[in-house]
């Protein structure tokens, strides 16, 4: 495997000389160092989904967004708003961050403190930043796989006020839209965006399930999100203490959905899923701006409730499991850019430290098998990174992080990478490596069920080392292509002891593979762009592996865009944008795979491949307006992403969008 992966690799084409070297990415990704950074010139793989991509893609949903990100898989076990696993590079779901505007989302109460990405819609979201490989020595615990950075919607510097919004129905008795506005006066700007989704849904639950009895489940999702800043001061050469930036964020958002008992419809299985987060941070500027120094205070909660009472269906059945995490943390953050001078420009530092607490509240299952937790653990941390460019082509980035988790050791991570510019051949090299870690959940360190399991307070965190090396090469303005290989050994991973009365660090992985793109340019309305990407990961403690992570994911995006106009409608795009998903065959886990009738079987096996195909097309009405079409799932395939859960079927909606 690992030689097929380094031969696609050096086989990769290379432009010839003469190419001419391709546009300058526009993109500044912030996420992977913390200072604003062009993406050719960040070593570690990064993916950005701005605004432009959600709307003519029709994106809903944070899963939408992400299902063709290269090394990024995603399995909704249920319909909308129930549980999305993110698998990125083939490591463990719990091993992914997700931040808003760079403060932790985790959810404490979640076992395995994993996110749930079918939860979040993209009304206030202005881009989304995927990193991917280990970020822990920049954001901490969780970030062994990947980081996702939700960036929220700013406010234009040059208008007072600004209004924005969509609405769209279709099929499935769906009804969705967002409104908002955002502007700046004088010192001050705002936002405010309200977003709404209302659907029946489709049946999750496997056609070929006996018990299924075709019902849907559905959803009503609801958030508003408000922020506001003030510029307080002005920033000179000159000056010692230069403006300060004062900023808040509030966001509010409420699901309710129905749930199937898999392998059962079960008609009134529900869930709630509230949550609120927030944030106040402010920047000073200092020695003229070249140091920017800043606090921030930050909170969530996030309260989930699932009920199933006995009906017709399951007449001894019962359930009412409360989940309630929340989060609060304290953050210092400085970026120190220094001077240039001779081979070195582009220099910057960056360091800090902080604090977080989490708790964590819940109570689930049957009477006779409760589970329970009840507990809060707290962690100080502090960082150092810093970056240059030396003799105008080759980037440096490194960073180093000291975690102190409350009771239980200490981690220190690091990450260190470099790109190399080629422009003589219009190629860029990467390579990066570093440690991560994931720190246990306080379920897996506090839960408890009925009287024969109790999490272990003594659990080690779970360690990883990786590293990639790659190449990307402009062919004139017509096409980039870039081949990347990645190797991760993941140790002290948790998981039950022999007897299923504890957990222990008793697990390996070994996780390889390659992630290959190639962007078709042939004219300026026609761009088009493959991703695949080959994954090998295996639990090396037995040799087996890894459930629902398949071999072969691949992705195909185009944006055709041709120019129309009419009457009183000056020239703009007609985009047309077309998106197959393919996921290959993936290992499932015993006991996590049923036959036809309902019946679990103990042993490991496979699900099948799946693609999908979806289609938007957006057309201007006015200069301020646009129509659009949505379709998902065009051939109304209805493959099993997670054993007896299907993808949601064919859909469609027809809306209007509006920027003012």
């Amino acid at each position: 495997m690992r030689n097929r992966i380094l031969a696609s690799l050096l086989l990769a084409p290379i432009a010839p000389a003469w190419a001419q070297t391709a546009p300058t990415q526009p993109d500044m990704v912030v996420t992977a160092t913390r200072i604003p950074t062009p993406a050719e010139r960040i070593p570690a793989a990064t993916t950005v989904i701005d605004r432009r991509d959600i709307e003519e893609r029709g994106y809903v949903t944070l899963a939408d967004a992400l299902a063709a990100v290269p090394g990024f898989r995603l399995v909704q076990a249920g319909g909308l708003g129930q549980q999305a696993s993110g698998f990125v590079r083939g490591t463990n779901s719990r091993h992914v961050l997700v931040l808003r505007d760079g403060v932790p989302l985790n959810e404490p109460s979640e076992p395995n403190a994993a996110f749930n990405f079918g939860n979040e819609l993209l009304g206030d979201v202005e881009r989304i930043e995927v990193v991917r490989g280990p970020v822990s020595a920049i954001y901490g615990t969780a970030a062994i796989g990947g980081v996702v950075n939700l960036i929220t919607r700013r406010a234009p510097a040059d208008r007072a006020f600004a209004p924005y919004g969509e609405v769209a129905g279709g099929t499935q008795r769906t009804l969705r839209g967002y409104a908002g506005a955002g502007g700046t006066i004088g010192d001050f700007d705002y936002g405010l965006t309200g977003q709404s989704l209302s659907t029946e849904g489709s049946n999750a639950t496997a056609p070929r399930i006996t018990t299924n009895r075709g019902e849907r489940d559905g959803l009503r999702a609801a958030a508003v999100t408000a922020r506001a800043g003030v510029t307080i001061g002005e920033t000179t050469p000159d000056s010692v203490i230069g403006a300060t930036r004062i900023e808040g964020l509030l966001r509010w958002r409420e699901n309710t959905l129905g749930l199937d008992d898999i392998p059962r419809d079960d008609p009134n299985y529900t869930g709630q899923d509230r949550a609120w987060f927030g944030y106040i941070r402010s920047q000073t500027a200092l020695a003229g701006g070249a140091w920017t120094t800043g606090f921030r205070l930050s909170a969530s909660e996030d309260r989930r409730r699932y009920v199933n009472f006995p009906d017709t269906v399951n007449r001894t059945g019962r359930a009412d499991d409360l989940y309630i995490g929340e989060r609060r943390g304290i953050a210092w953050d400085n970026t120190l850019r220094l001077p240039s001078g001779g081979i070195l420009t582009d220099a910057s530092l960056t360091f800090g430290g902080g604090w977080d607490r989490e708790s964590a509240e819940s109570a689930s299952g049957s009477p006779t098998f409760r589970t329970t937790v009840d507990a809060r653990q707290t962690s100080g941390y502090g960082y150092l990174g810093a970056q240059a460019r030396f003799f105008e082509r080759l980037d440096v980035t490194a960073a180093l992080r000291f975690d102190a988790p409350e009771e239980f050791g200490t981690e220190t991570t690091w990450r260190l990478g470099a790109v190399l510019a080629l422009p003589e051949i219009s190629s860029r090299l990467r390579a990066s490596a570093g440690t991560a870690f994931k720190a246990p959940s306080l379920y897996q360190r506090f839960g408890v069920i009925g009287s024969f399991f109790r999490g272990n307070p003594n659990l080690e965190a779970e360690r990883a080392f990786s590293w990639e090396a790659g190449i990307e090469t402009d062919i004139g303005r017509f096409a980039t292509i870039s081949a990347l290989y990645f190797d991760s050994r993941v140790t002290d991973l948790i998981n039950f002891d022999a007897t299923f009365s504890t957990l222990e660090n008793v697990d390996r992985a070994r996780i390889r593979g390659g992630e290959f793109a190639l962007t078709l340019r042939p004219a300026d309305w026609f761009e088009m762009t493959g991703g695949w990407t080959v994954t090998e990961a295996r639990d090396t403690t037995n040799d087996t592996p890894l459930a629902r992570r398949p071999r072969n994911v691949a992705s195909l995006n185009a944006r055709i865009a041709p120019e129309v106009g009419w009457f009183g409608v000056p020239r703009s795009r007609f985009v047309i944008a077309p998106e197959i998903l393919y996921v290959g065959a993936s290992p499932e886990g015993a006991f996590a795979r049923y036959r036809n009738d309902g019946t679990s079987i103990p042993t490991a096996g496979k699900n099948p491949d799946g693609w999908l195909f979806n289609m938007t097309a957006s057309l201007p009405v006015t200069t301020n307006l646009t129509a659009f079409v949505e379709v998902r799932n065009i051939g109304n395939t209805r493959y099993e992403p997670a054993n007896a859960f299907v993808v949601p079927g064919r859909s469609a909606v027809v809306g209007m969008r509006g920027v003012f």
